[in-house]
């Protein structure tokens, strides 16, 4: 399994789409990308040499963010937001959605499972209740 920028990318998968894997790499960046290297992108994950591997190691790291360092600048402008007491920043302090979708019915994804309401009551056992 190749490893690109810390990420194992799928074996069996053609470059283009393994490449997707990596974090803020999507399908116009992964072009770019093998564009920028001179790597074939019908070619599989298996079949990168050490030194396409390196390449394409030498290109992320060169001139985009992605993984920890994308995944920490996201998370420090939602800190912003949240520091600066924006409508979005309250938003994602309580942990509603954030971009105007309703939240009468649906919106689980963000606000979890629904409470439960009218919970059963435990049977009482014979020898702790009453006579």
């Amino acid at each position: 399994m190749p490893r690109i920028v810390g990420v194992d990318v799928p074996k069996e998968k053609r470059i283009d789409i393994a490449l997707r894997h990596l974090f803020g790499v999507g399908p116009m960046l992964s072009a770019r990308i093998l564009a920028q290297t001179s790597i074939d992108p019908s070619k599989r994950a298996k079949d990168l040499s050490d030194e396409e591997i390196s390449k394409l190691t030498h290109a992320i790291q060169g001139g985009y963010r992605v993984e920890g360092d994308l995944r920490r600048e996201i998370s420090a402008n939602i800190k912003h937001l949240i520091d600066i007491g924006t409508y979005r920043g309250l938003r994602h302090r309580k942990g509603l959605p954030v971009r105007g979708q309703r939240t009468r019915t649906n919106a689980r994804g963000r606000k979890g499972p629904r409470p439960r309401v009218g919970a059963r009551k435990r049977a009482r056992s014979v020898e702790g209740g009453r006579p």
